[in-house]
């Protein structure tokens, strides 16, 4: 049976179309879910897209996570829903306390929009299990708000229980404490991630496939395909 994976659409979402047809490519069934509305409509996996959710007039991803959708959402992931959040995505889930710390504005205070070389350090979520650790990925970056930022105790504990999922390389696009690209919870389900791997997964329009490793391991996840 081909797994459903719901892509929220945000009053300002900008990828939800990209991440939509990523996971198309990938060999999911794509439901659009809308944010005022808390019917996952029976989706197995959901994504939260980038761009500018409610216009960032309080704070990143602040309004959104009160959307009706992200208390059907935050339930569904306590009980192990995988979902992956993109830029603004991975900025709603801090909001919405699924994820530690939170994401500012980038310490030079300019929008950065490049490739950017990654490192993928924990594969044992839903969403890098088809990935090696430490394999090196180049997928685009575009923010002005992707500073992620938390307290020493709270980085020390990410890093001793491999909650890191991806470091930036060859130089840090938004001051990122740690070179930190990405994170996810306790159990794995739940991922977060700046760069936009939706933007990675065709030679013609993206500047590798490897985007499509993270839309290809939360099938396998799935359908219980060991790592």
């Amino acid at each position: 049976m081909t797994a459903r994976i719901g892509v929220v659409t945000f009053p300002g979402s900008l990828d939800d179309r990209d991440a939509a047809r990523a996971a198309r490519i990938a060999g999911a069934e794509v439901v659009s879910l809308w944010h005022d509305d808390p019917d996952l409509r029976g989706v197995d996996a959901v994504v939260l897209p980038g761009g500018f959710s409610y216009g960032d007039y309080l704070r990143c991803g602040a309004i959104a996570r009160f959307a009706p959708v992200m208390e059907t959402i935050a339930a569904g992931a306590r009980d192990g829903l995988p979902v992956l959040g993109i830029c603004n995505g991975f900025q709603i889930l801090c909001e919405a306390h699924l994820l530690p710390g939170a994401l500012t504005r980038n310490q030079h205070l300019h929008f950065r929009n490049r490739d950017q070389v990654l490192r993928i350090e924990s594969t044992g979520t839903a969403w890098t299990n088809a990935f090696q650790p430490g394999q090196e990925i180049l997928i685009p970056v575009k923010n002005g708000e992707g500073c992620y930022v938390a307290d020493e105790r709270t980085l020390d504990e990410l890093e001793a229980t491999g909650r890191v999922v991806a470091r930036y390389l060859g130089g840090n696009p938004n001051g990122s404490l740690r070179d930190i690209a990405g994170i996810r919870n306790e159990a794995g389900n739940v991922v977060g991630l700046m760069p936009h791997p939706e933007h990675a997964v065709e030679a013609l329009t993206g500047p590798s496939l490897d985007g499509l490793g993270f839309f290809t391991s939360v099938l396998k996840h799935l359908a219980g395909v060991p790592a």
